[in-house]
């Protein structure tokens, strides 16, 4: 059966189930929680083999501030057969509706107070949406982390690495941007844009950074072998 979303503030009407997902990602009574260390085995034969590890949950990103708020909130109308108070309570339990389910998108609400990416209408025109996940990127990543698995993720994960990743274009270049400003307020835009793909900018992969592209850090920097200090910290003048 297919369902038509509406969403109101604070109000989801949806209609059925049906999304395959893990067996072992449902409590009794059908809410869903964390795999088990004793399931964890049945989830690796299905999920991607691909390198996916933001150094944030979709919880922290949202209680940080991002998507103005409004990430699903949009009146938006598509077919689903998926339960989103499920995800809901999985993963925004107790914080605040208006940080993601705002009518409007309000750059106050972002960590970096910035308006930051496109609207939905053109991520929608440009046909990145998958039918699966309306809302896009990070309603697919709250719900593999769910351990629900789907046809998408690859590429999910591989626009991930293109976007903050190891290599990623946007990771490289706001670390480009604070080694040659020394500032780590460099450009919020970007910074807001990377908090969305679950990627908090951080001194331990600066240094990663530093290291990758011959650079050399300054003086009072920490050095990215063992975590000492500078050798040039011990001279005296």
């Amino acid at each position: 059966m297919r369902a038509l979303v509406r969403y109101q503030r604070r109000q989801v009407i949806i209609c059925t189930t049906g999304l395959e997902r893990s067996p072992e990602s449902r409590r009794s009574g059908g809410a869903l929680s964390s795999p088990t260390k004793s399931t964890r085995a049945n989830l690796t034969s299905v999920m991607s083999k691909l390198h996916f590890y933001p150094n944030l949950t979709p919880r922290e990103v949202i209680k940080r501030g991002a998507f103005g708020g409004c990430y699903f909130g949009f009146p938006i109308e598509e077919d689903t057969n998926f339960e989103y108070q499920e995800l809901f309570d999985y993963h925004f339990k107790d914080l605040d509706t208006n940080l993601y389910l705002g009518e409007t998108y309000k750059p106050k609400l972002n960590k970096f107070t910035v308006r930051s990416g496109m609207d939905y209408e053109y991520w929608k025109a440009m046909n990145w949406m998958h039918e699966r996940d309306p809302y896009g990127w990070f309603e697919w990543w709250c719900k593999y982390e769910m351990g629900i698995r789907g046809e998408d993720d690859d590429r999910q994960i591989s626009r991930w690495q293109d976007f903050t990743g190891m290599t990623g274009r946007w990771r490289h270049r706001i670390y480009s941007m604070i080694y040659t400003t020394k500032d780590w307020d460099s450009s919020p835009r970007i910074q807001q844009s990377l908090l969305h793909w679950g990627y908090e900018v951080n001194r331990e992969d600066y240094r990663q950074w530093c290291s990758s592209n011959y650079k050399t850090l300054e003086d009072d920097e920490w050095c990215h072998y063992g975590g000492l200090p500078s050798p040039k910290a011990y001279m005296t003048y």
